[in-house]
């Protein structure tokens, strides 16, 4: 129960990852605070998590949907001590195609979602005292794929938010770190468009890219999630970690 007495915020909660983290982090003793669009996988999160768990539905785009989190996790809690930005979109698409409406949703969601939610969420950590921000961010932050424009520039973002937000919130004893996964089992590129059997196909070229031979698990992302909000990480921040079956280290294939 290395994390009783914790109240972890977490964007993104009603299915894979989020939902991953949400339940790891219960397991540890963490309250729970779960945000997304949709009630219904939330409270599915939360059921499944077990413990002490609010939801709140919302968009993270929307200043006021943030701050009317905010106010509910201060009623709820009195302050929240983690903060797991994991909502997020994928589209493909490149420069000879531009979609404007699609690199806004991309941009808008990764980038500013992040930042509003940490706008409003980060007061009520500097009040406990400190604490963790884990961004979910992507190896496409880190190298370019093409036909993911959108994509790739947004998550690059996120990890510079994320350093730049470890080197302001430092003083106040709060750590911000990212974590850059390969291809995970989600529904996030379902969502992102892609039909069953093409999805079925990239998951199958995805064990030919990536080092490690096979794509990952929500529950990998979760593990490293864990390590970011555990007092042995106190000194660990700014950190773009990894976690992809070694796919940022292989040549263009």
């Amino acid at each position: 129960m290395r994390l009783a007495g914790r109240v972890a915020v977490i964007t993104g909660a009603g299915s894979g990852i989020g939902r991953a983290i949400a339940g790891l982090f219960a397991s540890e003793g963490a309250s729970l605070f779960l945000t997304g669009r949709r009630r219904g996988p939330l409270e599915e999160t939360a059921k499944a998590a077990g413990g002490r768990a609010v939801v709140g539905t919302g968009d993270v785009r929307s200043p006021e949907d943030t701050d009317r989190w905010a106010a509910e996790i201060e009623r709820e809690f009195g302050g929240a001590d983690i903060l797991v930005n994991n909502a997020g979109v994928i589209g493909g698409g490149g420069i000879l195609d531009f979609d404007r409406a699609k690199w806004r949703t991309l941009m808008d969601t990764n980038v500013e979602g992040v930042i509003e939610t940490t706008r409003a969420v980060a007061p009520l950590i500097v009040k406990r005292g400190g604490g963790s921000i884990v961004n979910l961010s992507s190896v496409t932050g880190i190298r370019p794929y093409a036909g993911l424009l959108g994509y790739c520039v947004s998550k690059a973002a996120v990890n510079m938010l994320t350093q730049s937000l470890a080197l302001e919130l430092a003083p106040r004893n709060i750590t911000v770190n990212a974590i850059l996964p390969g291809v995970v089992v989600t529904d996030l590129h379902r969502t992102g468009g892609m039909d069953e059997p093409s999805y079925a196909a990239f998951l199958e070229r995805s064990k030919t890219t990536h080092p490690a031979g096979r794509v990952g698990t929500p529950a990998e992302i979760a593990g490293a999630a864990l390590y970011f909000v555990l007092p042995e990480a106190r000194w660990t921040t700014g950190v773009l970690l990894s976690v992809d079956g070694g796919r940022a280290l292989t040549a263009a294939r």
